[in-house]
């Protein structure tokens, strides 16, 4: 059987409503959302980090 924890409790999927199927798949929706930002952030900061040392490399070559 299908199963589903929330907030430390195990529910059968199959027992759940239409309503609760439809919420379910919109936290899953969201999960997935949630995770594809998380990574879009991941890259950001290190291109981020990688323009900065490059800035820096730039920056010393005209003081030095």
């Amino acid at each position: 059987m299908p199963k589903i924890t929330v907030d430390g409790l195990e529910y059968n999927t199959e027992d759940l409503t239409d309503n609760g199927k439809a919420q379910l798949a919109s936290l899953q929706f969201l999960e997935v959302q949630m995770l594809k930002l998380k990574n879009e952030i991941a890259v950001y900061q290190t291109a981020r980090a990688s323009y900065a040392l490059a800035l820096k490399a730039e920056l010393e070559k005209v003081e030095g």
